[in-house]
């Protein structure tokens, strides 16, 4: 977010400039898991080849938990007295990674590209646990437990592009495109 946001209250215990980072942090989460599941949907709708439909019903239960993600990440926003912004044009101004690259494609480029997604993703809401450790526990304990679940999809996305060695057909790769291409 731009600036910080202003508090009329917070809840009992945490005080008002920790309210206000742990609200920043929410935020952040709230536009990824937002832009998240609407990606995954991308996904669900436009992908193609021989295993379309393993991969389009894998993604939809991903698409609902990742959506409540989003609620819930907005109530605690709510609950530390902030205003949680849900808007389209609000999330493209805040984000800090680019908006999704693969349209129709076959489901090893489309799983390919989420997993790079996917690396983002958890990787920026470890660095929000450790951050959350100084500042409030129980958001804290809400971001380890959606990483659980962000994890557990990313193995599902990942079983797709290992070899029997174990050894990903995206190793390396840091942009969706380089990803799908590889895959």
């Amino acid at each position: 977010m731009a600036s910080t946001p202003t508090l009329h209250f917070t809840t009992p215990g945490l005080d008002e400039k920790a309210a206000a980072r742990v609200v920043e942090l929410l935020q952040s989460r709230l536009d990824a898991c937002t832009d998240l599941h609407l990606t995954l949907k991308h996904v669900h709708w436009n992908v193609v080849g021989p295993h379309f439909i393993a991969v389009h019903e894998m993604i939809d239960p991903q698409v609902d938990t990742v959506r409540g993600f989003a609620d819930a990440l907005a109530e605690r926003v709510a609950t530390l007295g902030g205003s949680p912004q849900g808007t389209p044009g609000g999330l493209v101004e805040r984000r800090a990674w680019d908006d999704y690259g693969i349209g129709r494609g076959t489901t090893q480029q489309h799983l390919a590209a989420l997993d790079i997604v996917y690396q983002g993703v958890i990787s920026t809401y470890r660095d929000g646990i450790k951050e959350l450790d100084d500042l409030d526990l129980v958001t804290q304990d809400m971001f380890i437990a959606q990483t659980e679940q962000l994890e557990l999809f990313h193995w599902f996305v990942r079983a797709h592009l290992e070899d029997t060695g174990g050894r990903l057909s995206t190793a390396g790769d840091t942009t969706e495109q380089a990803a799908a291409a590889d895959a």
